[in-house]
């Protein structure tokens, strides 16, 4: 078999390694380029994710090729209101639709004559129609999430109406777009299998295969030694589902930890924190803005807390956090797509006074609790397998190309 390409597009460059959504497409591009792919890398650098040039000469130099193209994706009022009034496409979709951008993905193209072209984002599926037109390769939709839900179940939690009507408006458009687009890609590869039976139950789809998020175990540092029993939260900060998460851990969760464990501390950081929470150091609570480093940000932290109340996909810093040895206290929404039962592998907490009973519990059965991370980190080496996610992937991409030959 000849060397297989792949052209992998992503709506913002992959670096640094500190969010989910990072880490997953990071993954991907290593999956490939190890199982002996030719990887070429086209990415956004956008305003909201700006990555210097001076780092981006560095990444991706031991692939095919690297090649990013400066894009403004930045968000104003105008731009929103335009969009809602004079279109009826999400306006996530527009926002990352670029002539430029196009050109670009063209000359890539032109040029590399991939097998595959594998989409990082739905909201980049506005450029299918130019791959299909200049290339006969296998399109991909690596699903994240399923977006719809994400802002569905935002626009539920939302006190102000005006904000409300708008991610619910915004929900209706984004779910038009994704069931309208799934249809037209040759291969869809979800994250979780909850998203591949949803995307079944809504859509007749030519081919689809579940991904997970996989992970190179003996690569994740454990650090027993130093660990103090101490909560925290790492996350990407301008995303609204880990904002609406911290909130309610602020404003509801954590008075009640206070009074079950007066002495505990609870550390959170994440990039493009909100002023709202920078200034936030008060009665055990201590925000930390963007941390240069996240290993060594979570390294001497034993408890990671998810509150999150809505959200899709998986949890890349909980498959990282069980790979490490950390205990796990997470809303079922938070788990979801972890193979990982509660009580076994971590610790379910639905409303805030379960979040103050498993912190309790924490402090006073060390003992049980580190058993338990032990036995989350077996099951993420056991079912999340760094090779064994990409290699069923890849078997399936390659009956897919054999498929096609004539």
């Amino acid at each position: 078999m000849a060397d297989r390409k792949i052209l992998i597009v992503t709506n913002r460059v992959p670096y640094p390694l500190r969010d989910g959504g990072n880490l997953a497409m990071h993954a991907m591009v290593e999956g490939y380029h190890r199982a002996g792919w030719q990887v070429y890398l086209l990415a956004m650098n956008t305003t909201r994710h700006r990555v210097a040039g001076e780092q981006l000469v560095k990444l991706y130099t031991d692939i095919y090729k690297f090649k990013w193209v400066d894009i403004d994706n930045s968000v104003t009022t105008g731009k929103i209101i335009k969009n809602y009034l004079f279109s009826r496409t999400a306006e996530f979709v527009e926002r990352f639709y670029k002539p430029e951008f196009e050109d670009k993905l063209i000359e890539a193209l032109n040029e590399f004559r991939p097998d595959c072209v594998q989409l990082e984002s739905v909201y980049l599926s506005s450029y299918l129609p130019a791959i299909k037109k200049y290339s006969k390769a296998i399109t991909i939709l690596r699903m994240h999430n399923i977006e719809y839900q994400i802002w569905g179940s935002l626009s539920r939690k939302r006190g102000n109406a005006l904000k409300q009507f708008y991610l619910n408006n915004l929900s209706v458009r984004v779910r038009r777009y994704e069931r309208e687009v799934w249809k037209k890609y040759d291969l869809l590869i979800p994250i979780t299998e909850k998203d591949a039976s949803q995307v079944i139950l809504l859509e007749t789809v030519k081919d689809i295969i579940v991904a997970p998020f996989s992970i190179d175990v003996d690569k994740v540092p454990v650090n027993y030694v130093t660990e103090e029993w101490v909560g925290y939260h790492l996350g990407a900060m301008d995303w609204l589902a880990n904002q609406d998460a911290i909130r309610w851990f602020i404003d509801e969760i954590w008075p009640r930890v206070r009074k079950a464990v007066p002495d505990f501390q609870f550390y959170f950081a994440g990039r493009n924190m909100p002023d709202e929470f920078k200034d936030y150091n008060n009665a055990g609570i201590y925000c930390l803005n963007e941390v240069p480093d996240a290993a060594e940000f979570i390294a001497d932290k034993k408890i990671l807390i998810v509150p999150l109340r809505s959200g899709g996909g998986i949890r890349v810093k909980i498959m990282e956090a069980m790979a490490a040895g950390k205990v796990i206290i997470a809303t079922p929404v938070a788990i979801k797509g972890i193979e990982a039962k509660p009580g076994e592998h971590y610790l379910q907490a639905r409303r805030p006074q379960d979040f103050a009973k498993a912190i309790k519990w924490c402090m006073e059965n060390k003992s049980e609790a580190q058993a338990m991370a032990d036995k989350a980190r077996a099951m993420v080496r056991s079912k999340y397998d760094h090779s064994t996610v990409i290699g069923n992937v890849i078997t399936e991409l390659e009956r897919i190309l054999q498929d096609r030959k004539p």
